[in-house]
């Protein structure tokens, strides 16, 4: 039985944002209790055997370059509790017809090398972003309506993050560099004319540059295991299998902070906030949804392209016109009959993910939120397109559609894997209009979701900026 002095905050939702608020609570004296609603901790970090035995998937999350950038993660030590980054060979790799293909290393000097006539355009985009990151990082790491420490290396960045990708990719002329912007552009979910779809491609190249774009070996769960060890280690506790309906069936404790969509803290707090912001919440606007196939393979696949054999991601779109068509038409809400698919080989650089001689894929397209089609087939011969022989190399696969990632996690409405629209209203009030978007008007009762900023991906940054604001009021 929980006593009512047990726990100085509780932390309802144990995904990435809410066990890294966890974790820093934990890690300044506070004795924390972890709510999570399914049986295992993680959210967009776990990793399961979704094929086969002995293939190891990451169910939601599986490349991380702002994982491997993030403030949260360093200060809290994660490499010393086991969390291993491990990077390819070729950070990312965009191929297009004809065995080419656009390609970043971790190296901003041997992507400009590889990228000939559009090296020159390609340092002058992003070099001055990498040469500036420690100024521009808390742009990209936190709340818009905070003066910034650096304000001329925050507004230059600032001015072309801003802009749709469309006009951006408007500085090269190949092919390979115009496809390589489109992909990194295209995590957005987001149609590439659509204000600040820049700064998504943007901050994730000059990320992957900074810091890589690694996997965590053995799977994503370790990001989710570490941060556990460092509540249980300080005294906490975590629960799961216990969905939180009300507020109020919870212990009583000075802080609560909640890592659930804004719908979902309107619904569990009740007459705690105000009807007006409750009326906010509940207006958040969700996004395109995801639509996944994770593959047991026979062996590597038979890209075309070389340097896609050695990539732990592989952004399958072809041309740069291809793939703005292709979000434009979800955004619309159709189906593109070749979607924009982002792939990630991690058994090609991580050998726990597969026996041995096998190996696992995996890989999603964006659809409409709430779609019920099945993407399987377009998305399979998407691949084959630039990979000759792929589907002949499938022992196993296992779907995800967006029901089944909403059933999976509360926060997907629908599908929406980065809890929100990327909107101007929503970059700049998530969810909210203000200067602490994590403390909510009720006492004590803070947001620490993707719904707060920065937003969607795994760098536990939403999380350890709700906390440092309940310790710090």
């Amino acid at each position: 039985m929980v006593r009512v002095s047990d726990f100085d905050a509780i932390v309802v939702g144990a995904g990435p944002n809410g066990l890294t608020a966890a974790a820093v609570l934990a890690d300044a004296g506070r004795r924390v209790l972890v709510v999570e609603a399914q049986d295992e901790i993680g959210g967009g970090t776990r990793t399961a055997e979704l094929t086969r035995a002995g293939f190891r998937h990451d169910v939601c999350s599986a490349i991380h370059p702002f994982g491997a950038a993030s403030q949260a993660f360093r200060q809290l030590r994660l490499d010393d509790l086991g969390l291993e980054w491990v990077h390819p060979e070729v950070a990312l790799a965009h191929p297009l017809d004809g065995g080419r293909a656009g390609v970043m290393h971790r190296s901003l000097d041997a992507t400009v090398a590889g990228l000939g006539a559009d090296g020159d355009a390609y340092r002058k985009l992003l070099g001055p972003i990498v040469a500036n990151w420690e100024a521009i990082y808390p742009l990209v790491s936190g709340p818009l309506l905070r003066r910034p420490r650096h304000p001329i290396a925050a507004a230059r960045f600032g001015m072309v993050a801003a802009q749709p990708a469309s006009w951006v990719v408007r500085r090269f002329a190949t092919d390979e560099a115009r496809g390589l912007f489109a992909g990194a552009a295209a995590h957005a979910i987001a149609p590439l004319d659509r204000p600040l779809t820049a700064g998504v491609g943007l901050a994730l190249m000059a990320a992957g540059h900074v810091a890589g774009w690694p996997a965590a070996a053995g799977g994503s769960q370790r990001i989710a295991d570490a941060l556990a060890t460092i509540v249980v280690s300080g005294g906490g506790e975590i629960t799961t299998g216990s969905p939180v309906a009300d507020l109020a069936d919870l212990p009583p404790a000075p802080l609560v902070l909640c890592d659930v969509a804004p719908w979902a803290l309107a619904a569990i707090a009740g007459e705690r906030l105000p009807v007006g912001y409750r009326r906010k919440l509940r207006r958040w606007e969700h996004g395109p949804a995801a639509f996944k196939v994770d593959w047991a393979l026979a062996g590597p696949v038979p890209w075309e392209a070389e340097a896609a054999r050695r990539a732990g991601t592989v952004h399958v779109g072809g041309a740069w016109e291809e793939v703005a068509a292709a979000e434009a038409e979800v955004a619309a809400g159709g189906h593109p009959e070749r979607p924009f698919v982002l792939v990630a080989q991690q058994s090609i650089f991580d050998e726990t993910r597969a026996p041995a001689g096998n190996h696992t894929l995996w890989g999603y397209c964006h659809v409409p939120n709430g779609s019920t089609v099945d993407m399987t087939g377009r998305i399979e011969a998407h691949i084959e397109r630039f990979a000759p022989g792929f589907r002949d190399l499938i022992l196993d696969r296992h779907v995800m559609t967006p029901h089944d990632f909403a059933a999976y996690n509360a926060n997907y409405v629908g599908g929406d894997i980065t809890t929100g629209a990327l909107t101007i209203r929503q970059m700049a009030g998530r969810p909210t209009l203000s200067r602490d978007p994590y403390a909510t008007p009720a006492p004590g009762l803070y947001l620490c979701s993707a719904a707060t900023p920065p937003g969607g991906g795994v760098h536990g940054m939403c999380g350890w900026h709700a906390a440092r604001s309940a310790l710090g009021r």
